[in-house]
């Protein structure tokens, strides 16, 4: 109930984005940009693990090593880019906004915002709500990339599949349909990071054990709701 109560409260607030811009774009420096190394690391080695086992179950079932581009791409762009970006994203970024604003709130730096006249919600959480919202789907972007890249290294190093058969059965399966509804899911996804981070936070109590209990609680929640989200996505966007 709080977190829905914080999501109306922002949805308020995002009146005030032109007024905002600074803090934006400081937050989608620090939260989007500086987590872009780790997010493509990530990547490359879902990409790649994702080609190696497709390969072992083709093998097992003996199909043909030439769809090896078709799964690979569908596997990525549909569930393992949005949902382990976003999983690590959660880890990362929740984690930290958890942490400042729940170290803000127990040195009653957000009291002292109230007290000076400074909306707390415009100033701590709508940027930081915002630029999870717009940075998530942005990272899925270069993260479908990088997977798709580090498949197509196992498949013709490891496997001994042909660029070309790689990249064809990858073209034959790609709807842009599902790539949109990747970012959908990647957005909500931001959303939920950044309203249950933000929510915590401000709600800390406790000193520095408080703080830590908030951090935790946080990325437990995030990752929990990011996994039942994509499975009632999975039954809205992707019908049988």
């Amino acid at each position: 109930g709080g977190v829905f109560v914080m999501l109306g409260r922002f949805i308020v607030t995002l009146k005030d984005i032109p007024r905002s811009m600074r803090l934006i774009f400081e937050q989608l420096y620090a939260i989007g940009v500086q987590s872009l190394p780790l997010i493509l690391v990530i990547a490359i080695f879902v990409g790649a693990v994702s080609a190696w086992q497709a390969a072992y179950q083709f093998k097992f079932i003996g199909a043909p090593l030439r769809y090896l581009g078709q799964a690979v791409g569908k596997a990525v762009v549909i569930e393992l880019a949005p949902v382990l970006s976003a999983l690590v994203f959660a880890g990362r970024v929740g984690a930290g906004i958890a942490a400042e604003l729940g170290t803000m709130r127990v040195t009653e730096q957000i009291d002292a915002l109230d007290s000076m006249g400074i909306n707390p919600m415009r100033y701590l959480v709508m940027p930081r709500v915002l630029a999870c919202l717009i940075m998530v789907p942005m990272l899925v972007v270069f993260s479908n990339f990088v997977a798709i890249l580090g498949g197509l290294a196992v498949a013709v190093i490891g496997v001994d599949v042909s660029t070309e058969t790689f990249l064809e059965g990858f073209k034959s399966s790609f709807k842009i349909t599902d790539f949109i509804n990747g970012l959908v899911k990647a957005a909500m996804f931001g959303l939920v990071i950044g309203l249950v981070g933000c929510y915590e936070g401000f709600n800390t109590k406790g000193g520095a054990q408080g703080v830590g209990l908030a951090t935790t609680t946080s990325v437990v929640i995030s990752s929990v709701m990011i996994l039942i989200l994509n499975f009632v996505f999975a039954i809205m966007l992707f019908r049988i």
